[in-house]
């Protein structure tokens, strides 16, 4: 059993992470700014915000990972550049490890080949931009880190969230760099399911300080 702490743990994939982890027997810590509208028995939630040092104290305490699946959005929009600093300054050289769940944009498009986002960029609104800087900047910073840093990155498939009603099959296809697509070139998946991957990544380790992805 591990015990997890998932920063943002009542969005769309914190939710479903809290779920997973919970449901195989780890002891789980939510924290989230509000109360959780469909709480899962055995999970502990606390309100509040990463911004402040005392949440994240109490929210690292003890933890074996600490997922952060935090939206950059509305008031956090330019702010979750810097809960991944102050996690990196955190954990650096301690057994804790961090996962985060980012975005699609940084994959590349095949191997070798342009990121999603280079071949993107030009036609993303400017309301989703700052969205995606912030994956990218996030994965960047991971991979700067000190090597003493044990982390991995999620970056889901190219079409993924709540709005899309992917519905949930129970298994995943997981790949590394380069974005995936499956044989009707659909790239999706459910956040059960990316649940699923993060779950399996979390009791059997791959790559570590590394990126991957899943579909279903």
């Amino acid at each position: 059993m591990a015990r997890i702490t998932v920063l943002g743990g009542n969005g769309y994939a914190g939710a479903a992470v809290v779920a997973e982890a919970t449901a195989r027997g780890h002891e789980v810590t939510s924290v989230s700014r509000s109360a959780a509208t469909d709480p899962v028995d055995g999970a502990t939630y606390v309100e509040g915000s990463v911004l402040d040092a005392p949440v994240l104290d109490a929210a690292l305490d003890g933890a074996d990972v600490v997922v952060v699946a935090l939206s950059p959005r509305g008031d956090m929009a330019g702010k979750v550049e810097g809960v991944v600093e102050d996690l990196i300054a955190r954990l650096a050289g301690t057994p804790t490890r961090v996962g985060y769940v980012g975005g699609a944009s940084s994959l590349l498009t095949e191997e070798g080949g342009p990121t999603l986002w280079d071949v993107s960029k030009e036609h993303v609104p400017d309301d989703v931009r700052p969205e995606i800087e912030t994956g990218l900047t996030a994965l960047e910073m991971f991979r700067q880190s000190p090597e003493s840093l044990d982390w991995f990155y999620v970056s889901p498939p190219q079409d993924f969230g709540s709005w899309l009603g992917t519905a949930s099959k129970g298994t995943y296809t997981r790949g590394g760099d380069v974005l995936l697509t499956d044989a009707d070139g659909a790239s999706t998946i459910s956040a059960d399911d990316l649940a699923l991957a993060i779950l399996d990544e979390i009791e059997t380790p791959g790559d570590r300080r590394a990126r991957f992805t899943a579909i279903a």
